[in-house]
């Protein structure tokens, strides 16, 4: 293992991009397919894994939504959702905050607190076995319509005190970020934190709209706002995180080589920039993976690779407090020379 590997391996981190149900391997599709008598139109799990090809997101969010209809009782969300925390915690995660996607699920009739309750059964098992703390973030589906997505707000409200906030997911071309300013600034009137995809395949214009007409803290993915140098000075200026995710963008051509991706530029216009997984078990690789790819394609020095981890505690929607902990504990790490 060279220097690089093994201080990716030992570095503490935290993930802030990540689709619980993005997390659903094969093996465990077909558990959950045999469980609760799903069809699944594929013979095996190598076939699946063929399918794993896309040219664009469209291509990615088919083959997910009909993946995720094995998911159905509260047990698969806790067994989706432990299967990952257990695998991560072997990578240095000590922070998560995991997207869930409650339209997904509440269309095919599976109740809203099915879904809460198996997640979070699952993260604090996490927590008491591994010292891991684990938040949620409830996304829109930006393919509905925001009447919809209002009613997914109404449902979540009873749960409030369990759910840190609210993002926006699915189909960026054709559905702006302003298609859901209504929803955003009543979950902001409600306390919710405020996260968006904006910049993937979208413009830089979807970015500023997640900023100025969603009022949104921080940007899930981002790296198109590169291709506007005023958008990119204010970024930096305001310390406004963007949680990237290489392997994710190579996987749907949003790039089409890891050393082409902008990540080290972003890091040197002094962007709040952190690596993220997104959907794992699609994309190839969890978040040492998608360390280990940027690091190797993009030649990143030590101290970029540390300077990504601890930006993933500095963006993280966590009380001063709390950030203050989990920052003394990452510096004391990556202090140690074996780090």
């Amino acid at each position: 293992m060279d220097e690089r590997s093994s201080l990716i391996e030992r570095l503490p981190k935290a993930e802030l991009h990540l689709h619980i149900e993005g997390t659903l391997e094969p093996e465990l599709m077909f558990a959950l397919a045999a469980r609760n008598g799903v069809a699944l139109p594929y013979r095996s799990v190598e076939a699946l894994r063929q399918a794993y090809s896309f040219s664009r997101l469209q291509d990615f969010l088919d083959l997910y939504y009909q993946g995720m209809s094995v998911l159905r009782t509260e047990t698969d969300f806790h067994d989706l959702a432990a299967a990952y925390l257990a695998r991560v915690h072997s990578q240095g995660l000590r922070y998560a905050e995991i997207f869930f996607d409650p339209q997904a699920h509440t269309s095919r009739g599976v109740a809203f607190g099915t879904v809460l309750d198996g997640l979070e059964r699952a993260t604090e098992e996490a927590r008491r076995a591994h010292g891991l703390e684990v938040k949620l973030i409830m996304c829109f589906l930006r393919h509905l319509d925001e009447d919809d997505a209002l009613r997914t707000l109404d449902l979540a409200l009873p749960y409030k005190d369990r759910i840190l906030g609210i993002g926006l997911d699915s189909s960026e071309i054709g559905h702006p970020p302003a298609k859901f300013a209504s929803a955003f600034r009543r979950a902001r009137d409600e306390g919710f934190r405020l996260t968006a995809h904006a910049g993937e395949e979208g413009p830089p214009d979807f970015v500023w709209q997640a900023l100025d007409v969603l009022g949104v803290e921080r940007i899930d993915h981002g790296i198109r706002a590169m291709e506007d140098d005023e958008l990119v000075q204010r970024l930096a200026r305001e310390r406004v995180a963007l949680t990237v995710c290489p392997l994710s963008n190579l996987k749907l051509r949003v790039v089409q080589d890891l050393g082409q991706h902008p990540l080290k530029q972003m890091l040197d216009r002094g962007l709040l920039v952190t690596v993220n997984s997104d959907d794992p078990a699609y994309f190839g690789g969890y978040l040492n993976e998608n360390y280990a790819a940027a690091t190797e394609a993009l030649a990143l020095r030590p101290d970029e690779v540390r300077q990504l981890a601890r930006n993933g505690f500095v963006a993280a929607f966590l009380s001063p407090e709390e950030k203050s902990g989990l920052l003394g504990d990452f510096d004391r790490a990556a202090a140690d020379p074996s780090a």
